[in-house]
């Protein structure tokens, strides 16, 4: 046995079924020893396709998801999705070809320092020097990728080393998890206390709730709680669908109503969520009036933005179930002491939440984004995952969307990657084979990798499309209205080819809706269509995303628009 194929015994033994790469030079080995094994492999267009596919079924599995390109190119190109990855915190294992040993540092053909690249955006890395290595690395890559607080590790392959013969072919053990960082009794006891004493107690979640599978007990505690609660963009789902306590998405496009409730609130329970400037604002002035406390599973998060008055270094999981324990004898003192709080954040979400205007829907008029997302909301099915990609549709999605779990909710959150929705949803549908997949992406954002479309034919997958077009780099735009006096710079997009037209040549059914009285029958036609299909919205070049925060500036100080 070969390196190569070590490679491949030790993703059998840690059932790893579906990968996604690219092929080429220092790699071809382990392609070479992949045609006879049943590991499934999805051949992207793009090694960045490859990166957030694998991205986008890691999301949507919650299992870790492995992608493979060759040296130079092939892993630089991996860079933008494996970042992704980490400033997300998804478990990505990643595997690379490297020129041979006795060639790194001669600057050979299609050698570069990935270890050194990539230092800032992996968990872990390794450079294989010894095949017989190869079983250990992988075992230990896995652990470390899907343990503790999540991402990318990057495992680098010499070409002889995967070439090598293996002397000690020993199956090895996955590594042991490292066990669950439990919150003391005394800890916990400390912030029911806290929770008990406040007169405005506001629940703040993120994408740590997902990422440790405490949705069910976050959204247990609620039930029983009746705490209002806001969320980040990670976030969003936390607290399930038509929740009368959840105010929705905070921070620079978050509702006015859950801004307000921050800045009101005298409790501010942050649980796996990490102050992000977007979701704060200014952060001096985020929650001016709170006591905090922060539950995370990452001690660097903990204080990192923010002074806490009680940080709590625990699994998510098992802190809430044991809050939810210790609050069951209290939760009727606790809805009473808080009844008139709550009344106040339920009205701040029927006057400042979002709502749609019903004659946006069926007059003749242009499509406004809002709507069309509102629409989409409540004709797709139940079990619809949404991967997005980045600009105003993503707001749209995070504002007029609803979720019931955060798993259908797939966005770029911490890099904003354009060009990320297209090949998270094949990652998504082949994660979830039996569940809709709809990427919802701009006329910008599906221009990045607009390759994948060969990738969806190839595997015959049913993914659905929407282009929301108003032929504008449309977020940018906006800020060049809103703060830079309407010198509007490079961003006319007005010259892109028919949208239509080319999912036709990509072997895609197609469909154009250009009106608001359509909407309902392309978003219907979409779903009645067994197959992969793109449904091209033109919408009002004008319309924004409201409200919005400048940048740098506190939540207080939001921007509305007609549409808000």
């Amino acid at each position: 046995m070969n390196g190569a194929e070590a490679i491949l015994n030790a993703f059998e033994q840690h059932h790893i079924d579906t990968v996604f790469g690219y092929p080429g030079g220092c790699i071809m080995p382990l392609y070479d020893a992949l045609v006879s094994r049943n590991v499934k492999h999805i051949l992207c267009r793009h090694e960045q396709g490859c990166a957030l596919a694998a991205d986008g079924y890691a999301r949507a599995s919650g299992r870790i998801g492995v992608c493979i390109a060759t040296s130079g190119p092939g892993a630089t190109n991996l860079i933008t999705g494996v970042a992704n990855a980490y400033m997300d915190s998804i478990p990505l294992l990643v595997i690379t070809g490297q020129v041979p040993s006795a060639l790194i540092g001669t600057d050979a053909f299609q050698e570069t320092d990935i270890l050194g690249m990539t230092l800032g955006i992996v968990k872990h890395s390794y450079l294989v020097t010894d095949a017989n290595e190869i079983p250990q690395i992988v075992a230990e890559a896995i652990t470390l990728a899907t343990s503790g607080r999540p991402g990318p590790v990057w495992i680098d392959l010499p070409k002889d080393v995967l070439l090598s013969e293996i002397i000690n072919t020993e199956a090895v053990e996955e590594s042991h998890q490292p066990a669950s960082t439990a919150a003391q009794t005394s800890t916990a006891t400390t912030a029911v206390d806290m929770i008990l004493q406040a007169k405005k107690p506001l629940l703040y979640t993120g994408g740590g709730v997902h990422l440790d599978n405490a949705v069910t007990e976050l959204q247990q505690l609620i039930q029983l709680t009746a705490i209002p609660h806001v969320c980040t963009l990670k976030g969003i789902g936390n607290a399930g669908k038509n929740t009368a306590c959840d105010l929705g998405m905070l921070g620079m496009h978050g509702s006015r109503a859950a801004n307000l409730a921050v800045e009101e609130c005298d409790l501010l329970i942050a649980i796996g969520a990490r102050f992000d400037d977007r979701a704060t604002g200014k952060v001096s002035t985020f929650a001016p009036a709170a006591k905090i406390i922060h539950i995370d599973c990452d001690a660097a998060e903990i204080g990192k933005l923010k002074n806490v008055e009680l940080s709590i270094r625990s699994s998510l999981k098992s802190f809430l179930a044991q809050i939810y324990d210790d609050l069951q004898s209290h939760s009727a003192t606790l809805q009473a002491s808080t009844a008139e709080w709550k009344a106040h954040c339920q009205a701040l979400k029927r006057t400042h939440g979002f709502a749609m205007s019903a004659n946006t829907v069926d007059d003749c008029g242009p499509i406004a984004g809002p709507a069309f997302v509102n629409m989409l909301s409540s004709l797709a099915p139940a079990d619809t995952i949404v991967s997005c990609d980045v600009g105003q549709h993503q707001m749209w999605v995070a504002q007029y969307f609803s979720f019931a779990t955060p798993q259908q909710h797939l966005s770029s959150g911490g890099l904003g990657t354009m060009g990320f929705g297209l090949p998270a949803a094949i990652g998504a549908q082949l994660a979830a084979p039996d569940k809709p997949v709809v990427n919802i992406s701009g006329d910008g954002s599906i221009m990045m990798n607009i390759q994948e479309m060969a990738t969806i034919k190839r595997y015959g997958l049913p993914i659905k499309i929407i282009v929301l077009d108003n032929q504008h780099l449309g977020m940018v735009r906006q800020q060049q209205e809103l703060f830079y006096e309407k010198n509007y710079s490079e961003v006319d997009l007005s010259d892109n080819p028919e949208f239509t037209d080319l999912a036709k040549a990509f072997g895609m059914k197609a469909l154009k809706v250009t009106h608001a009285n359509q909407m309902r029958r392309g978003i219907e036609t979409l779903f009645a269509y067994s197959g992969a299909m793109l449904l091209h919205v033109c919408i009002d070049q004008t319309e924004n995303v409201w409200p919005i925060v400048k940048p740098g500036a506190s939540n207080k100080e939001m921007i509305e628009g007609a549409s808000a």
